[in-house]
Parts: C-alpha cells; sequence; structure tokens
C-alpha cells in the first residue's frame, strides 16, 4: 500500500481536501492519505467548514483532525505532497535525507499554468474553495496515476 501525506500550511483548508479527494479516488487502489500543517495553529480541529461543505457537494466524505507535520513523516509516507512553494521549502528543510518523494501538487496538474501553488482559500468566500476542489482533484487524478505507474 502506498501511503501519501498532503501538507499546507493549517492543516483545515487545502490539505484536509487533499486527503479526502485521495482517499475518495484512490480507496480501491490500496493507496491511503493523511494530511498535516506546516504550522501548528489549529492542531486536533475539523477542517474548515467550507472545505467540508465543498467535499459534502461532491460527495466525498471527509474526517479529519489537523496536526502539525513532523520530520518523522518523511519516513512514514512514499509520497509527501505540498500545495505551495513556502511549504514545500519548509519540508524540505526539515528533511534529513532524500527528498526524491516531496512534490508540489500542481506538479500534476494538467492545467498548471505556470503557478504552482495551490492558493488558499481560508480568507476569501466559498468561490474559492470550489475552486481549489477543482484545482486539488485534477491534480490528483494524475498524481494517482503517477504512483499507479511508479508501483
Amino acid at each position: 500500500m502506498k501511503n501519501v501525506l498532503f501538507v499546507c500550511l493549517g492543516n483545515i483548508c487545502r490539505s484536509p481536501l487533499g486527503e479526502a479527494v485521495f482517499n475518495h479516488k484512490a480507496d480501491p487502489l490500496s493507496m491511503r492519505a493523511d494530511s498535516a500543517g506546516t504550522a501548528a495553529y489549529h492542531v486536533g480541529e475539523n477542517p474548515d467548514h467550507r472545505s467540508i461543505s465543498v467535499a459534502n457537494k461532491y460527495h466525498v466524505p471527509i474526517h479529519h483532525k489537523a496536526r502539525k507535520f513532523v520530520a518523522e513523516d518523511f519516513e512514514r509516507f512514499d509520497y509527501i505532497i505540498a500545495m505551495d512553494r513556502n511549504n514545500y521549502d519548509d519540508m524540505k528543510a526539515l528533511a534529513q535525507g532524500g527528498i526524491d518523494h516531496l512534490f508540489l501538487l500542481r506538479e500534476f496538474d494538467p492545467e498548471a499554468d505556470g503557478d504552482m501553488d495551490v492558493p488558499d482559500p481560508y480568507y476569501g468566500g466559498s468561490d474559492g474553495f470550489e475552486h481549489v476542489f477543482h484545482m486539488v482533484s485534477r491534480s490528483i487524478d494524475e498524481l494517482i496515476k503517477h504512483i499507479a505507474s511508479d508501483q
């Protein structure tokens, strides 16, 4: 079984959506995801209500309690997926070994236009969560293909 970790700053918006969408789409493929944040702002909290709402809209189960990313996650997960460059750089700084299994999610986005960050929708409205959901979903489709071809 391949294990994937999605990481963003606070672990209540983007990364729980990544975890939920991945688990929903990859369940029959013996792949599993978790998520974490590079900051401890929301440890123990549920995902943002707007993340839950957009996931429910598309019938994607979302069950998560925020946690902080730790260096040991590099050993526990086969793929670590950062939602943006800042979080990628933070994780890269924590890595003690190779980072060949650390990626930006939008590296797998067929519609990426040079901007490799999944925008943080926290300070906006529900339309930002909708936009992020679709960006995450199409990127995960390609990520799953990549993992399947890598086995």
